[in-house]
């Protein structure tokens, strides 16, 4: 039987009132004790052009979502009620399209609008292009693929498409800016549990706005820290600041994440 540690990670609590948090649960279930604190704030924005946008999907060869947040700026425009029973009306154009997802989370949501997902097996950016571009050059299309994403994305997706002659037209529909409270919150875990001996980083932002803190607070502990991190972006991010990622999530999902970090842990 392993020894109960703690293992801080550097995420927003998933959304459900009534039970943990799915990260929580799965490292709870190798005896661990995990703190989440919210590295990130979201501030939604052109959801207007974002509405016009889903009510024309004749304008479009399909729907690109690399992120839970940019599902729920779609929620948010189809939930002002105004615009409920026109979603209806063109939910099914939309289902003859293809509608591409990274990963399990964004899957789900996207189910839940009543669309069907393709890719919720890709982990990354890189692997959703080439789906793409496998289905894309299956039926050249001169449409564009809408892709409605964050402030802070990154070009492997735009890029990939780019050099491959396939359209796109990217909408940013919310910003990301670090959590207000993240630098307290953090400052007041060392002081309460001390250095934990994991820390998990979920975004590339993630590394840039704690990683100096966290050096701090840690002073001469920061090696015994076992650094782990959801997927290769974010590992390139952490080692390009000179620190060893001790393990790495083999799929972006909880039980991935607690099982790579159990065996750091051992």
């Amino acid at each position: 039987m392993t020894a109960t540690m703690k293992v801080l990670l550097l995420k927003e609590p998933r959304e459900s009132e009534n039970e943990a948090d799915p990260y929580i649960k799965e490292l709870a279930s190798y005896g661990h004790t995990a703190t989440l604190i919210p590295v990130l704030s979201f501030k939604f924005v052109s959801l207007n052009e974002l509405s016009e946008r889903l009510f024309q999907p004749e304008r479009f060869a399909g729907l690109i979502f690399t992120s839970p947040r940019a599902v729920e700026a779609v929620k948010i425009c189809l939930d002002s009620h105004t615009h409920t029973h026109k979603w209806d009306a063109v939910k099914d154009e939309w289902k003859a399209k293809s509608v591409y997802v990274v990963g399990k989370a964004t899957a789900s949501l996207v189910a839940d609008l009543g669309l069907c997902p393709l890719g919720e097996e890709t982990g990354t950016a890189d692997s959703l292009s080439l789906l793409i571009l496998q289905i894309s050059g299956e039926n050249r299309e001169s449409l564009p693929l809408f892709f409605p994403c964050g402030s802070i994305k990154r070009e492997v997706l735009p890029t990939a498409l780019r050099n491959n002659h396939v359209p796109l037209e990217t909408l940013t529909v919310y910003q990301t800016s670090e959590h207000p409270d993240l630098q307290k919150n953090i400052t007041d875990y060392f002081t309460q549990q001390g250095v934990p001996a994991s820390v998990a980083f979920f975004s590339p932002s993630g590394v840039t706005f704690c990683l100096d803190l966290l050096k701090r607070l840690s002073g001469s502990q920061l090696e015994q820290i076992k650094f782990a991190v959801i997927g290769p972006t974010t590992a390139d991010a952490l080692e390009s600041h000179g620190l060893t990622v001790r393990c790495c999530a083999e799929k972006p999902t909880a039980k991935h994440l607690a099982t790579a970090i159990a065996r750091a842990l051992q």
